[in-house]
């Protein structure tokens, strides 16, 4: 897809998807987030949809994306209540453990070279997959592999 070509589905399409998700959701923010990220996955991949499909490719794309946030949050606020039950269950004891694991685990981090560093933290914190990693980074998935085993070996040893 030529950057002409994406332009125009751009300025056709952006208002359209930005609305369907904002219908869905009810967030303004939200539905500008996922739809700039609609059409980044669309320029990402190289996808050249077909004239007459481009729409319903859209808004699939678009669904999709609102989905996996709405099911991601959700996520986060069980494991924050659940979570927040613990804490306030724990004895100072037990906050004072993990505060020390916490900086076991910090200096631990640290400790790691960038790119083994790099593909944990994608794959942790980003929630990536090894294949979206070794995309990301131009390596093999045999090197993202390598490298997350040795981050996980090396924090298995820091954090006993």
């Amino acid at each position: 897809m030529t950057q002409e070509e994406f332009k125009k589905l751009f300025d056709t399409y952006f208002d359209l998807v930005r609305n369907y998700v904002y219908y869905r959701s009810g967030d303004e923010n939200l539905a500008t987030d996922i739809a700039q990220e609609t059409f980044m996955k669309i320029w990402e991949k190289k996808l050249k949809p077909d004239h007459k499909k481009e729409k319903g490719l859209l808004f699939k794309i678009a669904g999709d994306l609102f989905v996996s946030r709405y099911r991601k949050k959700q996520l986060e606020l069980k494991f924050a209540s659940n979570h927040r039950e613990e804490y306030e269950s724990d004895t100072p004891e037990e906050m004072l453990q993990y505060s020390e694991l916490s900086e076991k685990y910090e200096k631990a981090l640290k400790e790691l070279d960038d790119k083994k560093r790099v593909v944990f933290l994608m794959s942790r914190n980003d929630g990536l997959s090894y294949k979206e990693i070794a995309q990301h980074l131009e390596i093999s998935v045999k090197a993202v592999e390598k490298r997350m085993n040795k981050a996980l070996n090396h924090l298995k040893i820091k954090l006993q």
